[in-house]
């Protein structure tokens, strides 16, 4: 018995006891049904890893990783397939630590730099698994569109546990190290004379996202990572004010746009990974026009705003 599985029959009661609270002909089912129930858990789990993780991304300049390395994912999926594993997703997890490995070595030695190691993995894993399953496999079937595009359907009890062992993974990891990554992520040369491992710290964190990616794939989508693992982190830095209040707001953003978008997709017979991504983006749009005309009104404020004399002060 996996975490997953551990954690669902500990959540069981609670989401069939909201259930009936739910709104909507069928989103009630994500709270009722065994099936659905471990896609909620599975999803809420990601958006909260991803959502972490991603605030640091943002940090860091490095939002195009997580779709790189989705992508890398994606072909190790199409592998696995095409040479007919039970677990594709565990295919797609070792390609995608590998080349987390690549591409922080060569960012790390100046060989390349990381948005051309990126772009290069990006290209040519998806190009690589799309190869695959012309030649070994059945083309583009039902289970890889849910590769590309999320499927919450695919989410069983072995994909369950997969996705909390590395939630649980991610989050004592992140839990252990923040200090260094984040005075890393603010100067590394000042953290590398502090005496912080800092070549160990980064290669730890390119192979947490991989992890992460892995485990975000059958909820949102290779092709769709970014929704969860940046859009939140950058609509909150439109308002946070300190790091902290980066982390809270990227989590509500980011539970909102997943809540709302399965909420929607369920409703309207979407596919729950691009609705997600729809939400998040719809997010984003409001949150930035809501910035930019607040903006504008402060500054008509300020500009009409009467000018005391020395006799009137």
């Amino acid at each position: 018995m996996g975490l997953g599985t551990v954690l669902h029959r500990v959540l069981r009661p609670v989401l069939e006891g909201l259930g009936p609270r739910m709104p909507g002909e069928v989103f009630p089912a994500f709270f009722e049904m065994e099936m659905l129930q471990r896609a909620l858990i599975a999803s809420v789990l990601v958006t909260v890893v991803a959502g972490l993780y991603g605030t640091y991304l943002m940090l860091r300049n490095l939002s195009l990783i997580g779709d790189g390395l989705a992508h890398v994912s994606f072909g190790g999926a199409a592998l696995g397939v095409a040479l007919g594993a039970v677990a594709p997703l565990d295919v797609a997890l070792l390609f995608s630590i590998v080349a987390s490995v690549i591409i922080y070595e060569l960012q790390n030695r100046e060989i390349l730099s990381g948005d051309t190691s990126i772009a290069i993995f990006l290209t040519g894993m998806l190009a690589f698994g799309l190869v695959v399953l012309r030649l070994w496999g059945d083309g583009i079937t039902t289970d890889i569109e849910g590769y590309l595009f999320g499927s919450l359907i695919l989410i069983d009890d072995q994909s369950l546990d997969r996705i909390t062992t590395i939630s649980a993974i991610a989050l004592v990891g992140l839990a252990l190290c923040h200090r260094g990554l984040l005075a890393m992520t603010i100067d590394s040369v000042a953290a590398r004379v502090q005496g912080l491992p800092v070549h160990l710290l980064g290669l730890w964190f390119s192979v947490s996202i991989a992890m992460i990616v892995v485990s975000m794939v059958q909820v949102i989508g290779a092709l769709l990572v970014t929704a969860l693992l940046v859009t939140p982190a950058a609509t909150a830095q439109l308002i946070s004010r300190s790091f902290r209040g980066s982390l809270l707001w990227t989590q509500a953003f980011g539970l909102t746009s997943t809540l709302v978008g399965l909420y929607l997709s369920s409703e309207l017979n979407t596919g729950s990974g691009s609705m997600i991504a729809v939400v998040a983006a719809a997010i984003f749009a409001s949150v930035g026009l809501g910035r930019l005309i607040y903006s504008r009104f402060q500054s008509m404020e300020s500009g009409t705003r009467p000018v005391l004399t020395d006799s009137e002060a």
